[in-house]
């Protein structure tokens, strides 16, 4: 990178790339083609990772890589699940992980296929001063094979397959980790492994028996990946770890074990309370639909409808809460009541027979507001549209 380019990049970084493309494409002092890429990948990472995006001089890779790789938020929660005096990254990619993984260890290899990924990891990494980090480019299987032992390894395999389609099997992603599973453990002591947050949780423990905690991590209600911890022992009672990762409230956090959940029982009620509790992101992935109410004391409106109602406010309940204003019937006469007095609100539906699409269609309901409106079946079986209004302030979960 020439220093015309450099300057280009600094001047322009904010502006349309697609404009700065078409304006500048004769420019023969500038490398447009490598401009325009590092001006996207700034542009990209400043939300996701703002420590990457505040160091100057960083090189980024194509869009692919910067979509895969993972936030700060949820680099910075892997930082503290490890540590010890070494750690291998064997699907290095952009390095967000590996760069924050790091600060914990005093060796740490980071190992990936592709050359020009391995280029730009050695740059970074020394732009930000991560000197303790070794850049090696191997093929994982390779890598692992022939590597020495150590306390952690860490793997986000890839999860396109052909065509750049998502695949969400553990032995249809690259590496199959499934298939690598007892060589990694003879290998380190605890492995940690990203996946995707559509993986099917219950087949990726049976095809890799050896996890004992499974961590659901959602930023801002959505579900984002889930880490499996592996280690030499098979422990049937696994632990489970939900996060919610807030921007404007505190963290949610809530942990149980598995047993907690299938020993758990749940009060069943068809009458609407004072209070409703919707789980967040991270607790309806994990499948704790038993334990969330038994544990708060709360009553579940159906055993496939995943809300909870009480008569006194649980503020630390991992979701959100809404204070119930009105519940209104599945009648042709009520739903025209509701449309009449509510020309605003956000809809939800739960264990309902039509979408959301539908019954906003139907009710003739625009989006938006400060009303919620949460249309599900009761323990009758009775249909029901819950009004509420959510309330202010969020608070974080508990840990069992």
């Amino acid at each position: 990178m020439n220093e015309e380019t450099k300057r280009f990049i600094t001047e322009h970084g904010k502006e349309d790339i697609f404009t700065l493309k078409l304006k500048y494409r004769n420019n023969s002092e500038v490398n447009i083609d490598l401009a325009i890429r590092q001006i996207t990948g700034k542009q990209k990472i400043k939300s996701k990772v703002p420590l990457f995006y505040h160091t100057e001089d960083l090189l980024y890779p194509v869009q692919l890589s910067l979509e895969q790789s993972s936030s700060e938020s949820t680099a910075m929660y892997k930082s503290t699940l490890c540590e010890g005096n070494s750690l291998v990254d064997l699907t290095g990619g952009f390095g967000v992980d590996c760069c924050f993984m790091s600060e914990h260890f005093q060796e740490v290899t980071y190992v990936e296929r592709q050359p020009e990924l391995c280029e730009l990891a050695r740059h970074n990494f020394k732009t930000l001063h991560k000197d303790h980090i070794r850049v090696v480019n191997s093929e994982t299987e390779n890598y692992l094979t022939e590597m020495g032992p150590v306390d952690w390894i860490y793997l986000d395999p890839a999860r396109r397959g052909s065509g750049g389609k998502k695949v969400v099997l553990l032995s249809d992603c690259e590496p199959d980790v499934s298939a690598l599973s007892s060589l990694l453990l003879e290998k380190a002591n605890r492995v940690m492994i990203k996946l995707s947050p559509m993986m099917d949780i219950t087949a990726a423990t049976t095809a890799l028996p050896h996890t004992s905690e499974i961590h659901i991590i959602s930023v801002e209600n959505e579900c984002k990946e889930i880490l499996l911890i592996l280690n030499q022992t098979i422990q049937d009672n696994k632990k489970i770890i939900t996060l919610n990762i807030g921007k404007h409230y505190e963290n949610q956090l809530f942990d149980y074990y598995l047993t907690e959940e299938t020993t758990a029982a749940v009060a069943f009620t068809s009458e609407i309370k004072k209070y409703l509790y919707e789980p967040n992101a991270s607790v309806m992935k994990s499948g704790a639909f038993k334990l969330t109410g038994s544990y708060f004391k709360l009553c579940k409106l159906h055993n496939n409808t995943h809300l909870y109602t009480s008569n006194e406010l649980v503020p630390q309940f991992p979701g959100r809460v809404f204070k119930v204003v009105k519940t209104w019937g599945h009648s042709k006469n009520e739903m025209k009541e509701m449309a009449q007095q509510l020309p605003t609100a956000n809809i939800t539906t739960r264990n309902y027979p039509i979408s959301v699409d539908e019954l906003r269609k139907k009710l003739k309901i625009k989006e938006g507001g400060d009303t919620y409106l949460f249309a599900c079946t009761l323990n009758d079986e009775h249909k029901a549209i819950i009004e509420t209004k959510k309330l202010s302030g969020q608070h974080p979960g508990i840990g069992l």
